[in-house]
């Protein structure tokens, strides 16, 4: 049984950072992961993406230049640090994990994604 457990929301203001985590256990091997987010009233919309190996990235240009993924194999641990945040970041964020046949693989579609966290809220005020 895989899952995948977020930590790391919270209330902050404009311009702060903050370092969202995703642990995963279970069975699963060569993932690539993602962070998504939803604000009430709006649809999920990809955040940013990383291959299994670590080496490929991808980001949405709303947060392109203030959010970093990263992820740590050994511990299965997937980071985003958020930098600058702005109200307009305040969503539910969750992290999801994609199967993929090639190491270097980056998911970007949210139906590509199997497995999803419960998600954590980041509340971000002006």
């Amino acid at each position: 049984q895989v899952q995948l457990v977020e930590s790391g929301g919270g209330l902050v203001q404009a311009g702060d950072s903050l370092r969202l985590s995703c642990a995963v256990t279970g069975g699963i091997s060569s993932y690539g992961m993602g962070w998504f987010r939803q604000a009430p009233g709006k649809e999920r919309e990809f955040v940013a993406a990383i291959s299994w190996s670590g080496d490929d990235t991808s980001y949405a240009d709303s947060v392109k230049g203030r959010f970093d993924i990263s992820r740590d194999l050994a511990k299965k641990t997937m980071y985003l640090q958020m930098n600058s945040l702005k109200p307009e970041d305040t969503a539910i964020y969750y992290c999801a994990a994609a199967r993929t046949p090639w190491h270097s693989i980056v998911v970007v579609t949210i139906i590509e994604y199997e497995y999803w966290g419960q998600g954590t809220q980041v509340t971000v005020s002006s």
